[in-house]
């Protein structure tokens, strides 16, 4: 199963930050970013610190996708 980081991608641009600015903010890794950018897993421990920092619940920067191009869409 697939991790589609796309969600973060977009809210990243309407809060004007790159992804070093998140990096630096959020106190994560370059290697963490390289794998959300693959679309690999990432510990949910870096996943709650890229929340904390832009203010958002776990659904707003991630979905989980069956295969690379479907994304699985919350009911």
């Amino acid at each position: 199963m697939a991790v589609c980081y796309d969600k973060l991608w977009k809210l990243l641009i309407d809060k004007r930050m790159n992804r070093t600015d998140l990096k630096d903010k959020a106190g994560i890794s370059f290697n963490v970013l390289a794998k959300m950018g693959k679309g690999e897993t990432v510990s949910l421990e870096s996943l709650y610190k890229i929340c904390k920092t832009l203010e958002c619940n776990i659904g707003d920067i991630m979905e989980f996708a069956d295969d690379e191009t479907n994304v699985i869409r919350a009911k």
